[in-house]
């Protein structure tokens, strides 16, 4: 037994210290990617909902003034609203701080016009809250080659107040006598 002892004592291991160096880098990198990779499933979440909110209203929508003022703006586009807002994971708790929602933060909004009706989904996100990047105030962040709109809006989206991200989807009304264009792809 103490010859095994003394050939365990003797063998060469690896150092400690880059083990407990190591391994809070790696928590760190996990956690930056987890936060990149909850962006990428708002982002894709809101494309889907919107295009859910743009068909709905296409196909349950009214052209006559009295069902549009009506029935349109307060039960369709409120049950409209609720589905996507569940969707995005804002009834869930543990999604809703995964993907850093403000509670109530979507605002669903709708603009009619002759030919097409435009859909907009905004959703209103929490400061991702990573702290480590959140130690030195903006103006020392952003300075010099770094200083432009990008920087203090990522700035403000880590740290401070969370941003509203918008998707907007044009859908056009049922009764189309004119050609099908989308709108800004003109010769």
């Amino acid at each position: 037994m103490n010859i095994i002892l003394l050939k365990i004592k003797k063998r060469a291991s690896q150092a400690m210290t880059e083990v407990v160096l190591l391994f809070p880098v790696f928590m760190i990198v996990m956690f930056f990617t987890a936060k990149i990779f909850a962006l990428l499933v708002l982002i894709q979440k809101m494309e889907i909902g919107a295009y859910y909110a743009a068909r709905r209203w296409q196909l349950e929508s009214h052209l006559y003034t009295g069902y549009a003022t009506g029935w349109d703006e307060t039960f369709l586009k409120q049950n409209i609203k609720e589905k996507v807002s569940e969707y995005i994971g804002f009834k869930s708790p543990g999604i809703r701080k995964f993907l850093n929602l403000k509670d109530n933060g979507l605002e669903l909004e709708i603009t009619r016009t002759q030919v097409w009706n435009v859909v907009t989904i905004r959703v209103f996100t929490n400061p991702a809250g990573i702290k480590i990047l959140c130690k030195y105030p903006k103006q020392a962040v952003c300075v010099d080659k770094f200083k432009n709109q990008y920087c203090e809006s990522g700035y403000d989206y880590i740290c401070t107040s969370g941003k509203a991200l918008e998707v907007v989807k044009y859908v056009p009304n049922r009764d189309r006598p004119i050609a099908f264009v989308l709108p800004g792809l003109q010769d």
